[in-house]
């Protein structure tokens, strides 16, 4: 199991500390939410603060677009320092063309799905993806309770593409992770419920199911 705690969570007055912190506690990945505005009703950070949180530590980057044009910035965003690239099918960019920007510019490409998208949505672009994002809340916020009823679509994504990473996030936990990774799950992001512990390398290695 792939952890990837969500630094949304974190404390933004000292984020390079926080995303190395992580790190040391037995993180393997550091997700990044990206939210314009638009496509979401919350801002949360970009480009410029990316690129500064590079030197902090060599996690993976594992960046959340919700953004409404994904395809605009995937260079910017890979010379900034990510590693991969994860965008909404429901975003106003085409799906393969984004892709492909994505792969051409060396990020490995992901796509997410929000609660209400069904999995059959993503199948035509499978063979072309690194990960597959199952949103287990509805995106923009964090903290939110974590909606069961997403898992019967991790188990029909991973019967489609038993080779690709599934990734889920929103209210995520020790209990609801042990479900994600019954239906078929191998890569979690986990916001306060990792940066809310007294123990964060605890909390971390209770996801590792």
């Amino acid at each position: 199991m792939i952890i990837s705690p969500s630094i949304l969570s974190a404390d933004f007055a000292k984020l390079g500390e926080e995303v190395r912190s992580l790190e040391t506690a037995g993180a393997d990945w550091a997700h990044i939410d990206v939210m314009d505005g638009a496509f979401v009703p919350n801002i949360t950070i970009g480009i410029p603060v990316i690129r500064s949180l590079r030197p902090y530590t060599k996690m993976p980057f594992d960046v959340h677009l919700m953004i409404n044009e994904p395809l605009r910035y995937v260079g910017d965003f890979v010379k900034a320092g990510a590693d991969i690239f994860c965008f909404h099918i429901e975003a106003e960019s085409a799906p393969g063309k984004t892709i492909d920007a994505i792969a051409a510019a060396g990020a490995k490409p992901a796509i997410a799905l929000k609660p209400g998208t069904p999995a059959e949505a993503v199948l035509p672009y499978i063979n072309d993806l690194f990960m597959v994002l199952v949103m287990t809340v509805e995106p923009g916020f964090g903290g939110q309770s974590f909606m069961a009823d997403m898992l019967p679509k991790i188990r029909e994504i991973r019967k489609k593409a038993p080779d690709i990473r599934i990734q889920v996030d929103g209210g995520i936990n020790a209990g609801t992770g042990r479900l994600c990774a019954e239906a078929g799950a191998d890569v979690l992001v986990a916001g306060s419920y990792i940066f809310g512990a007294a123990d964060r390398a605890a909390a971390i290695q209770s996801l590792k199911c």
